[in-house]
């Protein structure tokens, strides 16, 4: 799809980092937005910024809570109009050792990074093929979606399935005219490892001193990273550019280019022989 101009785009996790360069991008091109966060200054903030230019919704929303989701869409397409740009941003980038997770921070971990995209597209996806007018769906995965490291179950689970969600939904949308994006970032220069340390639940299962040292010690590695990163703003115009051109997936660096072919390889040959 190329017509951007004029129709409403809801973005969750709107306020910071990745989503607010992709709401900059948007604005650049014409949209109108609904911004939904847990920051409510920095909510505050993107509007002061972004409302000059086109219109804007705000509204705090925990993605996870359904109810709460229905009421913001009703009162975002109240104020803007239909919504046919669905932008499933909001994600943490928390978990613990897979000895050491729990329950809590299962169910917190994964009703943000997947739940959070599932309750979007069940809230819209509807109205959008309703309407008849088509649309775009963009969902944020990872690196972590495609390939598997050790240490990050919890978040590699969620971003797999994100993945997973993607492209079957691309299937299955193309046919009434609505595109679907998956964006899979490496590093990016946000803050989400200081914000989703204020909100993750705590890992309750004792570490030893050495096992504490060496979470820190990762912690400090990749901060450094995310500092070093993309901008946000520049992944804001890969991905309007990625909806404009109706292209799956969206890339910010190189970083899976080797493990990716090492992944598929693997899976080929674990095939049994041909008969």
């Amino acid at each position: 799809m190329t017509d951007i101009a004029g129709r409403a785009a809801f973005i969750t996790g709107g306020a910071n980092g990745i989503g607010l360069g992709i709401a900059r991008a948007l604005v650049r091109a014409g949209a109108k937005l609904a911004l939904v966060d847990l920051d409510a200054a920095a909510l505050e903030r993107a509007q002061a910024e972004l409302s000059p230019v086109v219109p804007v919704f705000t509204a705090v929303l925990d993605v996870r809570d359904r109810a709460a989701y229905a009421r913001i869409a009703d009162a975002a397409e109240a104020a803007l109009g239909p919504v046919s740009l669905l932008v499933n941003n909001a994600g943490v980038a928390g978990g613990a050792p897979a000895d050491r997770l729990t329950y809590e921070l299962w169910d917190w971990g994964m009703g943000i990074n997947l739940g959070g995209v599932i309750n979007g597209v069940q809230t819209f996806l509807a109205r959008i093929v309703g309407r008849g007018a088509g649309g775009h769906i963009v969902n944020t995965a990872s690196g972590a979606g495609l390939i598997a490291r050790g240490g990050n179950a919890l978040y590699t689970t969620a971003k797999f399935a994100v993945v997973g969600l993607s492209e079957t939904l691309r299937l299955e949308l193309a046919p009434l005219g609505i595109g679907v994006t998956v964006l899979c970032p490496g590093p990016v220069a946000t803050d989400i490892i200081a914000r989703t340390r204020a909100m993750q639940p705590k890992v309750t299962k004792s570490m030893s001193a050495g096992q504490r040292s060496e979470a820190f010690a990762k912690h400090e590695v990749m901060k450094n990273r995310l500092a070093n990163g993309v901008q946000p703003d520049a992944v804001g115009e890969m991905v309007l550019a990625a909806m404009r051109d109706n292209r799956l997936y969206v890339h910010t660096d190189r970083v899976c280019a080797e493990l990716i072919p090492a992944r598929t390889q693997a899976l080929l040959a674990a095939m049994p022989p041909a008969a």
